[in-house]
């Protein structure tokens, strides 16, 4: 099973509040890059596709994560399966139509210059990143609170913005942290160089 045939089991069998039938209709319309699109330019799924593969790894390394037995007794997170798929698989909706190809001047393998193509940004909803993702759910479906800073906030210390807000939201919201530790662990282990 591919990527986009995951993401989509895993969407229509956990997440049916009102509008994410809506929602998933827009990501499979023409009007939406999101199983085609790269999830980086140069970084982890910088490729065709990368975006849906990355996200279905966040939402496996989230739920493993919270499937440990010292997260639900000690910590105390116990989510229902549908906030699990909907954090995970779209928390970087915000990607969506973001990248486009383009095209750069390179050596190939013979020392010959030949036009290669590349991915670049094209920013047209510039909003930040996890409060992007953030606001377009929203435009289909209601969010909890939860739901909404774990989303926000996933890119943990290495986003924009003031640390201790951050901080303070891992400390209220623990699947916030948990969705960060899970894209974490996806983009440097799953998909990055370490192996």
């Amino acid at each position: 099973m591919g990527a986009k045939e995951e993401f989509l089991e895993i969407y229509r069998s956990h997440i049916t509040r009102k509008g994410s039938q809506q929602l998933l209709d827009y990501l499979l319309s023409d009007a939406s890059d999101f199983f085609t699109a790269p999830s980086s330019t140069r970084f982890h799924g910088s490729h065709e596709g990368g975006l849906v593969e990355h996200s279905v790894n966040v939402y496996r390394c989230l739920a493993d994560y919270l499937s440990r037995p010292r997260t639900k007794e000690l910590y105390g997170m116990d989510y229902s399966e549908e906030s699990v798929a909907l954090t995970a698989l779209l928390h970087d909706i915000c990607k969506l139509n973001y990248y486009k190809i383009d095209y750069r001047n390179a050596k190939n393998a013979q020392g010959v210059w030949e036009k290669v193509p590349y991915y670049t940004i094209e920013d047209t909803l510039p909003y930040g990143h996890g409060e992007k993702s953030v606001y377009i759910i929203s435009s289909y479906m209601r969010l909890s609170r939860e739901e909404a800073f774990a989303i926000r906030y996933h890119m943990g210390f290495s986003a924009e913005g003031n640390k201790n807000d951050i901080g303070r939201a891992f400390e209220m919201f623990p699947l916030a942290l948990a969705l960060h530790v899970a894209d974490m662990e996806a983009t440097y282990y799953l998909e990055g160089s370490v192996k």
